[in-house]
């Protein structure tokens, strides 16, 4: 007996069962949003259900069609910063705004994206390792919060490495300049004595 491969048929076809692309979510005007794939309404929980499992999703407005994700994503960071303990202080969050409409937002948007992705990644392995060490997330939770000032210094010097790397960024960008003068985008030289 043949086996069929996900998203395919034993024939080669495409199984109707088997989702294409993104799952899709539709915001109503009431605010609602109904999930596509199960036919059923959904909470800002359930999305932030999916976001945690690493789904992929996208929102859509239901009538026309116009693209919400951020919108929601932003909704479930809203709400969780209102509740429990917030993640972004006043003046970080003062800061950030600061850069829309800068000169430096879209490379800002690039560089916050790249140091979340790898601190991502450093979580990841520190949870890979401490599971040889019997550590459940009960316990490395407990663990980290007594260890809060080595991982300050730790965080620390991870944040002075981002500067120095964003210090050397904006080196090589002004000596773009140099190379390409006049051209839109790179600062203007001062005139040689």
């Amino acid at each position: 007996m043949a086996t069929a491969r996900r998203g395919k048929t034993a024939t080669g076809g495409e199984d109707p069962a088997q989702p294409k692309g993104p799952r899709v979510l539709k915001k109503y005007p009431n605010r609602r949003l109904y999930d596509t794939q199960t036919s059923s309404y959904i909470t800002l929980a359930d999305v932030k259900k999916m976001v945690l499992e690493g789904e992929v999703f996208e929102v859509r407005d239901a009538k026309s069609g116009e693209e919400l994700t951020r919108s929601i994503l932003l909704q479930i960071i809203l709400e969780e910063e209102m509740g429990g303990m917030p993640m972004f202080s006043t003046p970080l969050l003062a800061q950030i705004i600061r850069f829309y409409g800068h000169a430096m937002q879209g490379l800002m948007g690039a560089y916050l994206e790249k140091n979340l992705q790898a601190f991502g990644e450093m979580q990841a392995r520190f949870a890979e390792q401490s599971k040889g060490a019997g550590f459940d997330p009960q316990l490395w939770s407990q663990f980290m919060s007594g260890q809060a000032p080595m991982m300050q210094g730790l965080m620390g010097n991870y944040l002075e490495q981002s500067k120095n790397l964003f210090l050397q960024m904006q080196e090589q960008f002004q000596s773009a300049g140099n190379i390409f003068p006049g051209m839109p985008g790179f600062p203007p030289q001062p005139p040689k004595k």
